[in-house]
């Protein structure tokens, strides 16, 4: 039987060549049935190759460093003999779809680095910030033999805590002056948050910076932490100069030694995976409602009787779901 054309090369992808892996993440991203097929094959031959990564999700407010952060650090890890592969969500536009994906020209020193690999995807309106394939995608990188991986977030949101439930480590990175900052970042977000970074703490905002940290601290005593075997601890930092970087990086693998160490590494993934199987599930049902004829035609109807108050939010639910079969 001969392969689709998209479907990837599986020898070429487990040694690692970049436009075999680039080739598979085009292929898991496809809608098409007939590619959709094609990349559960892939991903069923390449899972014994998995789990092996560093995975970090790294979130904060826009403007707080991400990509400067992500791009120092990820140099100096490759500099030590890491791979490095950068899966940067971009923000979609909510009535074209589009968006900018201008990661690779942020995170210069990595975008030129033979270690590392960047892969921008649009969020396309998935509650998280997190790509509808980012975790295929994820599996990939590890598969081609990147042994850390960072998830770079839209921003925080309401839903931006999907990123926990697809790496390791939840990095928030913060910004001086933590009074305002408090209020802005979201508490869900803090609770879920395995490590915090101050970033921008050079120069004339390294006295602010301290001073955020501690603000930082102080509530963090009165969140309950994701593990009780870790307290969030609180680092500054400066994604331009470089400064703290080395002890943010031995704080993420502080956290993984003492999860792995107590088995919470592999119970934490497995729990992971099946609330990503349920996520795949609502897409599925979700695009069968938007791309299935005969539901278009119907559901619109629905909808706009609702908007009228002909019947009930209750009751176009209802006959929705009993289009779905459900």
């Amino acid at each position: 039987m001969t392969r689709p054309r998209l479907e990837p090369d599986i020898d070429a992808l487990l040694r690692g060549d970049r436009a075999t892996l680039a080739r598979a993440i085009t292929l898991v991203e496809s809608r098409r049935p007939d590619h959709r097929a094609a990349a559960r094959r892939l991903l069923d031959a390449v899972m014994p190759h998995t789990g092996r990564a560093v995975r970090v999700g790294i979130t904060g407010v826009p403007g707080v460093g991400k990509s400067t952060t992500i791009d120092a650090l990820g140099a100096r890890l490759t500099g030590e003999g890491h791979r490095v592969a950068v899966l940067a969500v971009d923000p979609s536009s909510t009535r074209t779809g589009g968006s900018i994906l201008g990661d690779k020209t942020r995170m210069a020193r990595l975008a030129a680095d033979s270690n590392a690999f960047i892969r921008p995807s649009p969020a396309s309106g998935t509650l998280g910030g997190v790509a509808a394939k980012t975790r295929e995608t994820m599996l990939l990188c590890e598969a081609a033999g990147f042994d850390v991986i960072l998830v770079e977030t839209v921003g925080v949101g309401q839903s931006e805590t999907a990123v926990a439930d697809l790496t390791d480590c939840f990095l928030v990175l913060a910004l001086p002056g933590a009074g305002d900052e408090l209020q802005g970042i979201k508490k869900g977000v803090l609770e879920l948050a395995d490590l915090i970074a101050v970033n921008k703490a050079d120069g004339d905002n390294a006295a602010r910076a301290s001073a955020a940290a501690a603000e930082y601290r102080s509530a963090l005593h009165i969140i309950t932490p994701p593990s009780a075997l870790w307290t969030p601890p609180v680092v500054t930092i400066s994604g331009l100069t470089g400064q703290g970087l080395d002890v943010l990086w031995q704080k993420v693998l502080d956290h993984r030694a003492r999860l792995a160490a107590a088995g919470e590494l592999t119970a934490k993934r497995r729990a992971q995976d099946a609330k990503w199987m349920w996520a795949l599930v609502h897409e599925r049902m979700h695009q069968r409602l938007t791309h299935d004829a005969a539901l278009r035609q119907r559901v619109p109807a629905i909808e706009r009787a609702v908007a009228d108050g002909a019947i009930s939010p209750t009751a176009g639910a209802d006959e929705i779901a009993a289009l779905l079969g459900l």
